[in-house]
């Protein structure tokens, strides 16, 4: 079985999904994750807090393309914990992949997907604040659209903590969960390689918060601790 995860940014894999990616692991399933934007150069500043600012000089720039050689670094550690060796990061504007073509972006993923020939899809959904995670999402739909001899049967969308739920005008409706109860403490364990990224709690972006997510996602399932996924489309045969 081979499964493509197809995340905007760094750490998204983990925050949507981490769980599951490592209980396909564990069943020896073939998972390829691909981050398609940078990560961090939206903050526009070098000390990995947010900017008011969008112009920003070049001393600043250089310090942040460092910044995220460390985040890819960061991100293939994260994946060796869910069991992944397959990671593969494009170059997309961080936060301004609006400004990308939905051509563009459908190209790429046509690509992966020719090559990798997935079985199962996974992205963002498109209800979420942020630009890049809608961008992929239109984009994957279209990349994934049923043709003759299409191996993908499934599409999935998931939700990332400090995000999708803050998209107020729409809500985040899954209805696939997957039990992570043995796969809890390895998500978690996998975000903290993202030291960067993590903030402390009552941030969605924490440990504290994400536990709180998976038994919040388990109780409405019937499980301790679960993720929740949006089934975007199914073809059988």
């Amino acid at each position: 079985m081979n499964i493509l995860v197809l995340a905007a940014h760094p750490d998204d894999e983990v925050l949507g999904m981490g769980g599951t990616i490592k209980k396909f692991t564990k069943k020896g399933f073939n998972v390829k994750i691909v981050i398609f934007a940078t990560g961090i150069s939206a903050r526009r500043s070098s000390n990995y807090k947010n900017t008011e600012n969008y112009d920003v000089d070049d001393n600043t720039i250089l310090k942040m393309n460092k910044q995220i050689e460390k985040l890819k670094i960061d991100a293939i550690s994260a994946s060796k914990v869910l069991g992944v060796s397959d990671i593969e990061f494009l170059d997309f504007p961080d936060n301004e992949m609006d400004l990308i073509s939905n051509l563009e972006i459908t190209k790429s993923i046509e690509k992966i997907i020719k090559k990798f020939k997935p079985d199962q899809v996974f992205t963002h959904s498109g209800f979420d604040v942020n630009v890049d995670h809608r961008m992929l999402y239109n984009a994957t739909l279209a990349a994934t659209r049923p043709k003759s001899k299409s191996k993908i049967k499934r599409v999935y969308s998931f939700e990332v903590p400090s995000s999708t739920e803050w998209y107020f005008p729409s809500q985040f409706s899954p209805n696939f969960f997957v039990n992570i109860d043995n796969e809890i403490k390895s998500k978690i364990t996998a975000l903290k390689k993202y030291k960067t990224e993590l903030n402390k709690f009552p941030h969605p972006r924490s440990t504290i918060a994400l536990d709180a997510i998976a038994k919040k996602w388990g109780s409405v399932s019937g499980y301790n601790n679960a993720e929740a996924f949006t089934l975007i489309r199914e073809l059988t045969d």
